[in-house]
């Protein structure tokens, strides 16, 4: 981890799962960077949140994710700064961000597991929260 890396609060440890899920296929895709951004603009969680700092997290992910250990330490900061009961929040938005450009590829679907046993999701609460995102996010 870098020694400069930033203690991060819980919503910039929201940001950084939503930043980790989209760029698990290497390249971040505009509709997945609309909805961080609407999730950002938009949900109760982020009310008094910074949003100029998303730059900042997302070079902090970026930065951890080109590193050997980097996802397991990025986990270990994700962990510290969310309080548990936000969790499954965060595995709801993970869902979201992934499901956004209506497309799930295997490394998005890989990270999601990942985020999911990480942070302790069962697999019942992950299914109805994938459910839903998949709801939300259906075409016509």
């Amino acid at each position: 981890m870098p020694a400069d890396t930033p203690s991060m609060s819980p919503q910039d440890a929201l940001v950084a799962v939503m930043i980790a899920v989209s760029a698990s296929d290497e390249q971040m895709h505009t509709p997945e960077l609309v909805a961080i951004q609407r999730i950002v603009n938009h949900l109760p969680v982020f009310g008094d949140y910074d949003a100029d700092r998303m730059k900042t997290i997302a070079q902090t992910v970026f930065d951890l994710l080109e590193e050997e250990d980097g996802l397991d330490a990025l986990f270990g900061l994700v962990r510290e700064a969310l309080p548990e009961r936000l969790y499954e929040t965060a595995y709801a938005l993970a869902c979201d961000v992934a499901a956004a450009d209506g497309t799930l590829r295997q490394p998005e679907l890989r990270m999601l597991e990942e985020i999911r046993h990480e942070l302790n999701v069962s697999r019942l609460h992950a299914a109805a929260i994938e459910q839903g995102a998949r709801a939300r996010h259906q075409r016509p």
